[in-house]
This record gives C-alpha cells, sequence and structure tokens, in this order.
C-alpha cells in the first residue's frame, strides 16, 4: 500500500499531502506528482478560462468587426468563432522544429503566441454576439458560460433560464432576477438556494414555497413572511408597504437578508445530491469522487472542480466529458490528456486549443491531426523517438509534469475565472509567477454617475437607455438597455447602481468557496465541515443526518 506524500508547494510555499487514493490515480493516469498544492494547481488551471469584460474588437484575419471577453493587448492574434473553424487558415502552416538547447514550454509559449485565437466559444446560438461561453442559445446579452438560455442577461452560469437578468448558476427558471443557485423557479427575485419557488423575494433555502418574503428553510408554504404566516389578504398589503420599486428599500432589505442568513437561516454542510463516496460540494450522481466540486455524473476521481461526467481523472478542472485525464484545464470529450488547455483529443500532452487530436505533444490550434509535435507531422515512429527525447530534456529541466505556465494563460489573471475563487489574489504575486494584470482605467470616459438616478423605478423615465452611466465602484460606464428597462418596470425593481460584472462577481462570492472549514453542528453537536468561510458569520450549520431530519 502506498504511504501518502508530503510536499512544499511551489508557489504559496505551504504544506499539502498527497494521500493514499491519489498516489494510485496519479499512477493509473500516468502522470507526474504535482509540486503545487490543490488550490495553486485549481489558480493557475482556472486563470487560462477567461471571464473578461466584454468589448468590441476586429478580426485579425478579416477586419470584421468582433466582440469579446480576450483583452485588447493580446500576445495572438484573434479571429471570429467562424473564421477560426474554417479552413481559411492552417495551424501547422505555423509550426516549429523542437530546439534541444531551449526549454520546451519556452518553444511552446513562441508557438502559442502566432496561432489564432477563437474570439468567443460557444455554437448554435441566435444573437447572441455580446456573450461568451454561450451555446444553444437565443437574444442574450452581456452574459456568459450558459446553454438553452433565452433573454438572459447580466449572467453567468445557467441553463435553461429565461427572461431573466442578474442570475448566477441557475437552472430550468425564468423571469427570475439577482438569485444565485436557484432552480425550477418563476418570478424569485434577490433569493439564494431555493428551489420550485413562485411569486416570491428573499428566499433562502425554500423549496416549493409561493408568494413569500424574506424567508429561509421552508417548505410548501405560501404567504409568510420572515417565517411568519399570513392571510393570503395581509400578506399583499404587507407586500405592498415595501415599496421594493426603491433602490434604498431594496438595499435595506439586502441587509435584513444578510442577518437573517447569519442568526436565524439552519445551512446545511454541503450541497451535494445522490453520491456515494464522495466528498466536496455542489456534487451531483457521483460515486468515489473526492475533493472535487461542482461536478455531475462522475466517477472515481480526485481535486476537480466545474465539470461533468469525469471517469478516473485527477486535477482535471473546467473539464467535461473526460476519462483518464490528469493536470488538465477546460478540455472536452477528452481521454487520456496529460497537461493540456481547452482541447478535445486523446492519448496527448501538452496541447492548446487542439481539436479532435491524438498522439500529439506540444500543440496549438490544431484539427483532427496525429503524431505531431510543435505542429509539425511526422512519422509514428519518429514522433515517439522525439516525443521520448524531449520528455527527456524536460525533466532534466524539471520542466516535466507541471501544467502549462501563468506566462501562456490567455489574458489577465484578474479578468479570468481563477480570479472569481481567489479574489484576495495580489497583482504582485502574479507576476512575480510570470502572469499577467490588467488595470482598466475609463476615468477619461464621461457619464452619469449612478448616484444621481432616482430612487424610485416609477420615476425612471425612458430616456435613461440613451445616458452612460458611470459604476462607483470601478469607474467603469455601461448601460441600461431597453429590454432592460422593460424588465424592470414590469417587475418593479429599481436600477441598479453597480456595473454589470460587479453585481455577478458580488453574487459569486457565496457560491464559489473550494475550502471547507471546521463548525460545530447546530442541533448535534458534532464537528463538521462545510463551506462557509468564517467571516460570514454563519451561526447554525448543520451536519448532514440533523438537516435532513429538521428541514429537508
Amino acid at each position: 500500500m502506498k504511504k501518502p506524500e508530503n510536499k512544499i508547494c511551489e508557489h504559496c510555499k505551504q504544506n499539502f499531502t498527497i494521500s493514499e487514493g491519489e498516489l494510485s490515480l496519479y499512477e493509473k493516469v500516468g502522470i507526474e506528482l504535482p509540486v503545487l498544492c490543490f488550490f495553486c494547481r485549481v489558480k493557475l488551471h482556472l486563470s487560462f478560462w477567461m471571464f473578461g469584460k466584454f468589448r468590441k474588437g476586429k478580426s485579425d484575419l478579416s477586419g470584421k468587426s468582433l466582440i469579446t471577453v480576450l483583452p485588447e493587448k493580446t500576445r495572438y492574434p484573434i479571429y471570429t468563432l467562424h473564421e477560426w473553424h474554417s479552413d481559411k487558415w492552417d495551424a501547422m502552416d505555423y509550426g516549429i522544429d523542437y530546439d534541444e538547447k531551449e526549454p520546451f514550454l519556452k518553444q511552446l509559449q513562441e508557438l502559442q503566441e502566432k496561432v489564432p485565437h477563437p474570439h468567443q466559444n460557444g455554437a448554435n446560438n441566435t444573437n447572441c454576439d455580446w456573450c461568451d461561453d454561450v451555446w444553444n442559445s437565443k437574444n442574450c446579452y452581456l452574459a456568459r458560460s450558459m446553454e438553452t438560455c433565452e433573454d438572459l442577461m447580466y449572467s453567468y452560469r445557467n441553463l435553461w433560464v429565461k427572461n431573466s437578468i442578474d442570475v448566477v448558476i441557475c437552472f430550468k427558471s425564468e423571469k427570475c432576477f439577482d438569485s444565485g443557485e436557484c432552480h425550477n423557479s418563476f418570478k424569485l427575485f434577490y433569493s439564494r438556494h431555493s428551489r420550485d419557488c413562485i411569486d416570491s423575494f428573499f428566499l433562502y433555502d425554500c423549496r416549493n414555497c409561493q408568494n413569500c418574503f424574506m424567508s429561509w428553510n421552508l417548505r410548501n408554504k405560501s404567504y409568510c413572511i420572515e417565517n411568519v404566516q399570513y392571510s393570503k389578504e395581509e400578506y399583499a398589503e404587507k407586500l405592498k408597504s415595501f415599496n421594493l420599486g426603491s433602490y434604498e428599500s431594496v438595499q435595506a432589505f439586502k441587509k435584513r437578508f444578510e442577518e437573517l442568513a447569519q442568526n436565524e437561516v439552519v445551512h446545511r454542510q454541503n450541497f451535494n445530491f445522490k453520491n456515494y463516496n464522495s466528498d466536496g460540494d455542489y456534487m451531483e450522481d457521483c460515486k468515489n469522487c473526492h475533493n472535487c466540486n461542482t461536478i455531475n455524473e462522475s466517477e472515481d476521481s480526485y481535486n476537480c472542480i466545474r465539470g461533468m461526467r469525469h471517469k478516473s481523472d485527477i486535477d482535471a478542472n473546467g473539464t467535461w466529458y473526460a476519462e483518464l485525464c490528469g493536470n488538465c484545464s477546460g478540455c472536452l470529450n477528452a481521454y487520456a490528456l496529460k497537461y493540456c488547455n481547452w482541447s478535445t483529443s486523446r492519448y496527448s500532452e501538452y496541447l492548446d486549443l487542439c481539436i479532435e487530436c491524438e498522439y500529439c505533444f506540444g500543440c496549438v490550434g490544431l484539427k483532427k491531426k496525429k503524431y505531431c509535435i510543435l505542429n509539425k507531422q511526422y512519422t509514428k515512429e519518429s514522433f515517439d523517438e522525439l516525443r521520448t527525447q524531449i520528455i527527456a530534456d524536460m525533466k532534466k529541466r524539471g520542466e516535466y509534469g507541471k501544467f502549462l505556465p501563468y506566462s501562456m494563460s490567455a489574458g489577465p489573471f484578474n479578468f479570468s475565472t481563477s480570479s472569481l475563487y481567489f479574489p484576495e489574489t495580489k497583482k504582485e504575486d502574479i507576476l512575480k509567477l510570470g502572469g499577467y494584470w490588467e488595470d482598466i482605467d475609463e476615468s477619461h470616459i464621461e457619464g452619469m454617475s449612478t448616484s444621481e438616478l432616482p430612487d424610485d423605478i416609477k420615476d425612471v423615465s425612458d430616456s435613461i437607455i440613451t445616458k452612460a452611466l458611470i459604476c462607483p465602484e470601478t469607474g467603469w460606464r455601461f448601460n441600461i438597455s431597453k429590454n432592460e428597462l422593460i424588465f424592470y418596470k414590469a417587475n418593479n425593481i429599481p436600477l441598479p447602481r453597480l456595473h454589470f460584472d460587479v453585481r455577478i462577481k458580488n453574487s459569486l462570492k457565496y457560491l464559489t468557496i473550494l475550502k471547507s472549514y471546521f463548525y460545530v453542528c447546530f442541533y448535534c453537536k458534532k464537528d463538521v465541515e462545510a463551506y462557509y468561510l468564517p467571516e460570514w458569520g454563519y451561526k447554525k450549520i448543520a451536519c448532514e443526518e440533523c438537516y435532513k431530519q429538521n428541514i429537508a
């Protein structure tokens, strides 16, 4: 039996332990043992996944206008998504010979900076130009990471959501606003962790509730305010008196909502469902998965976040439909990949943006290729010989087994998905690791301070859609669109004061915690590990058994 190994992280210098189970899976997948701790591995992987700031640009191939979240100053050419997938260019034209005198990852980066990147991810969309990482969707605007959505604005990571604004990680919902991790709901506003709810406001962990306000842990209830039952008529009168069209009033209710979350809400230990012998958070239908977060229908995997249908994967983040993959980021339909980024391939190592390739090593932007190294074609025999030599050279330099460095990430760290999970990361620390950071100054742009906006939505004129607004936190400009204003007026929602990216990040801070903390169960007093930051001050946290007995 393998014994756990203790190591010191090369980035943060903290001690970390590789367990027996991890050691066995590293051996099965065939990758080197990590030199970074789990959190530094995730931070590095997700830095290659751009959250970005939407901007206008032009294709370096055709000059066509495009909208992208990639930075204005990129290290590589940008083509439109259609052009990138076309036959108007060939990534093999950028191929280079391996130079044994130079570090391999340096040569790979030089290749990467010549090969074009697509301006966005996604397919099968209609009128979703101002979006990124969007699939099978229609009429969406300034939204990211969604599938099968319609008329969605300023939102992130949603599935089957319609006609909603400012929602994050929501599923099968419609006409919702400012809510996070909510499911199967209709007209649900300012809520978190709720399911099957209708016409309600400020709900926390409620299920099958209708016409409820500022309530928590409710099941199958109607006409409740702060968990107190009212008649239909009493509820309507009180709701009318709350003046929800006022920004000042809503901010006071948000403050009360957080007070209740701290002092009254019974928080479940984790948000896992239908799992067997697994640990982590936001896991569903998983078996033998450990230290994982936000994965579904997976088995026999370790240290994976943001994915689906993992099988015997380890350190595979943002990876879907993958098997026997290790130390990878953003890979899809992958088999036996190692140290790869944004690739859909098999039996390969050190790929970036490669599609349907196999038996390739250190390539960028290839499609349906085999036996290639640094985008050059080889026979099987010469490929095997050169690959063996490169790995030996990399091991001598201490390169082999490491993921791509920060210097090869798609853009600045503070506009990457990684910054959502590690917001405390400092600019100087990323720069020391060779990464990038971008401070965007829009102080030269004129606009209206949001402090000048009318407090109540009923006092907002239609002319507001012609004005530029300035976010007080970032100084960035944003606008109120026509459809957005229609939504706010129809649902009595006051105008936002902050840039939509700030609003998304504020919602995500409750849903992107990867580290568990020790608590004592509110009911049985036994020790539990839960994914809530201590500074949130949550007083009632329940172990899984007690939560099921008292709340579920």
